[in-house]
């Protein structure tokens, strides 16, 4: 029996029993054999969040869009299917999600668990998007859950692995839309207390990338819906920064073949808003990943936390991605009521240095009510999230009604969201 290993390498995870089941049937099967276990998606988590002792369960076989609703906007999909693979669907049918991570390579099902995100200050994270959701609990029941109907719908969404198997989700649709992309290199950091929330919001996505080297934002990424372009196309430069001539990758010196077309090349919204085309090995390779959510109106001083670091910091970086997210109601969303700054780190896989920077830049961060995107590397404490997340409480009745005996819970949960050791 082969180790099991998230996508990174970064983690072995302690278990090596994987079982692969395709039906609702086999998950409760499974379930009246009798825990714990964990469900393994594509492995996109950093940490140990979807770790167990015990065993998994894959349901990568399950990946089938079940109904595209085009009365009401929405699609069904089974919990298995990837998001670049549901984006070509979608966008054959005429249709589109409101955003995608930078990464289209992640399951549905564990991006939405997990608030992953895009970018876009008026742009929620991809859990926004769910209408609906099904999931068998414990005790083997289905459960559904639909956003207008459910009060506990916004516990239940951001979940983290901890209520139940996911077996289906519906996702709000609109009409396909073209985007184009456009690169400025050497934004001076400086124009950013000013001027952080106009440059985020010139675009429909905005992301910046800084090796916290200079005084110098390394990278000015620009995804523009077609005919809602907020900044001047064919003026050559951009808040100083200069248009660049040709495309990029957001780490200096890799080539861009694997990068979404820019130059601003109009393309469909589903092979522009990801960073990394889907065909391809997305960001550098190896490497780990962490990321801290701080309110907007305070990113700028965020970012000069941050700088502080930038000699501990920058030799252990591959790079840093700043990015606006839209507040929503999910309760374990690091963006709960809170239209967030979000700060992301590549670092190079050199764990042991990662791991002494991470409580200092946490510390850094700690005045601005940080937290963490809950899928990558941080070393914050169950008494810190419980003063960050004011729903944890919540959350942890949620949990124990729907998973009593904990079949669903592993080492991460007990730790960060019980406090237990």
């Amino acid at each position: 029996m082969h180790d099991l290993h998230n996508w990174a390498g970064n983690q072995t995870y302690s278990a090596s029993l994987l079982k692969q089941v395709s039906s609702e049937a086999a998950i409760r099967s499974h379930i009246e054999r009798g825990g714990p276990f964990k469900v393994l998606g594509t492995r996109h988590c950093f940490n140990t969040i979807a770790d167990s002792r015990h065993q998994f369960l894959s349901l990568s076989s399950m990946d089938r869009v079940i109904d595209l609703d085009r009365t009401n906007l929405t699609v069904t999909v089974e919990t298995g299917i990837r998001y670049g693979d549901l984006a070509v669907y979608l966008d054959k049918q005429g249709y589109a999600l409101h955003n995608l991570a930078s990464m289209p390579h992640i399951s549905v099902a564990g991006g939405v668990a997990t608030a992953t995100h895009g970018s876009g200050v008026g742009n929620g994270s991809l859990s926004t998007a769910v209408a609906a959701l099904e999931m068998i609990t414990a005790d083997g029941s289905t459960v559904k859950w639909t956003k207008d109907h459910a009060p506990e719908f916004n516990g239940v969404v951001v979940h983290l692995g901890a209520l139940g198997v996911v077996t289906k989700l519906t996702l709000a649709i609109e009409p396909a839309f073209t985007v184009s992309q456009r690169v400025f290199e050497n934004l001076p950091v400086v124009l950013l207390q000013q001027y952080f929330i106009q440059i985020m919001s010139s675009g429909y996505s905005v992301s910046l990338f800084t090796d916290w080297r200079s005084s110098f934002i390394n990278e000015v990424w620009i995804k523009s819906r077609e005919g809602e372009q907020l900044y001047d196309q064919a003026y050559p430069t951009f808040y100083d920064a200069a248009a660049a001539t040709k495309d990029l990758h957001p780490i200096r010196g890799l080539g861009a073949e694997n990068c979404t077309k820019q130059m601003s090349i109009p393309g469909p919204w589903h092979e522009r808003l990801p960073h990394f085309r889907m065909g391809f090995t997305p960001s550098s390779g190896a490497e780990l990943q962490s990321e801290y959510f701080v309110p907007i109106d305070r990113a700028y001083e965020a970012i000069l936390e941050i700088g502080r670091l930038a000699e501990k910091i920058a030799p252990h970086l591959l790079i840093s991605e700043i990015r606006c997210v839209a507040a929503d109601e999910h309760w374990m969303s690091p963006c709960y009521q809170q239209q967030s700054a979000a700060i992301h780190f590549t670092w190079k896989p050199e764990w042991e240095a990662v791991r002494q920077l991470l409580p200092l830049i946490e510390a850094q961060l700690a005045p601005l009510g940080a937290k963490p995107h809950w899928g990558k590397l941080f070393t914050m404490d169950h008494c810190t999230l419980m003063k960050v997340y004011p729903k944890l409480a919540d959350f942890q009745q949620l949990v124990s009604k729907y998973d009593p005996a904990g079949m669903f819970r592993n080492d991460f949960l007990q730790q960060l969201l019980f406090g237990r050791v």
